[in-house]
């Protein structure tokens, strides 16, 4: 039985990835989350397989307890404070992050975690140089605390291995979404505000690019790269590489749920809003053997999903 620890585990893409873990019937689960965002509505209520300990892996004891009472073989890190407009309203609380990662890489190097996945993300490029952003010849021009915070989880992941031999594994994930989302992110809060028929809300003229993840292709790329033990001390972005302007994004949210929302234009963002992303995905394609689902799909599947739907319109 291999034991994993998913720190973060209650939140859109940890659960999701929680959820996939356990197809694995030799594979036991531990979620640590201080639901800060998080919820338990999104993990397992009855699966013998599955814990959940409620604890701040900020907070050195409470993740020293919980690391060495378990003896885990892998740990995903996805604990983190999220979403932009909060980040940007809380960067003490964003690089407090910095802590967590330093203890679990800790922890992880004196307990015998096998390898370490880390959550890092696409603000760790800043403001594109090049399009598509590969992982080994794009620059990181990180400014906000949130993608500093991830640059520095990546580098402590790669001194850990070069000091201590620890095995890691870096995620740069680009925008994903699904039905666990909450509505601080940009398709779940154009969806709740389109299906109440409420004007939909966009930072600056909407022209930003972005391209997006259904959930279910970052988790399926992710737990390939832990089953059959790929990117092993590498970086990989995981991401979709269809562009689309935010603009788009809401007509096209607008059309699949029949709204009658208009789009009202807010003023942008001080930092954070960064005017283009894409990533060369090339890895994950590979990792997949196929092409990912498109953005009107995804949206389609939420559409589809009554629990979603219902949360979206209560939001």
């Amino acid at each position: 039985m291999r034991k994993i620890l998913v720190t973060g585990g209650a939140g859109n893409v940890g659960s999701t990835l929680v959820k996939g873990l356990l197809e694995d019937s030799n594979t036991q689960i531990t979620v640590v989350d201080n639901l800060s965002t998080g919820s338990l509505s999104k993990l397992p209520s009855n699966n013998d397989n599955f814990k959940f300990i409620k604890a701040d892996v900020n907070d050195r004891q409470e993740i020293t307890d919980i690391m060495l009472a378990n003896q885990f073989d892998y740990v995903f890190h996805y604990a983190a404070f999220v979403g932009v407009q909060r980040t940007q309203e809380n960067p003490i609380s964003v690089l407090n992050d910095i802590e967590g990662i330093k203890h679990l890489l800790s922890l992880s190097k004196n307990t015998g975690v096998k390898r370490f996945f880390f959550s890092s993300s696409s603000e760790v490029y800043g403001e594109p140089v090049t399009i598509p952003q590969n992982e080994e010849t794009t620059p990181l021009n990180s400014r906000v605390p949130y993608a500093v915070v991830k640059n520095v989880g990546e580098a402590f992941c790669k001194s850990y291995l070069q000091e201590y031999g620890l095995n890691y594994t870096i995620f740069r994930f680009f925008n994903t979404y699904g039905p666990n989302q909450t509505t601080d992110f940009v398709i779940s809060k154009f969806i709740s505000q389109a299906l109440r028929n409420e004007p939909i809300t966009v930072y600056g003229d909407g022209s930003q690019t972005r391209t997006f993840c259904y959930v279910t292709d970052n988790i399926t790329a992710t737990i390939k790269a832990l089953n059959q033990d790929l990117f092993v001390n590498d970086v990989i972005n995981i991401g979709g590489d269809v562009v689309i302007s935010v603009k788009e994004i809401a007509e096209l949210i607008i059309r699949l749920t029949g709204s009658s929302s208009d789009i009202v234009h807010l003023p942008p963002l001080k930092d954070g809003d960064m005017t283009r992303r894409q990533p060369d995905n090339s890895k994950m394609k590979k990792i997949l053997g196929r092409e990912l689902i498109s953005t009107e799909e995804g949206i389609k599947k939420l559409l589809a999903n009554k629990d979603f739907v219902d949360k979206m319109k209560t939001s």
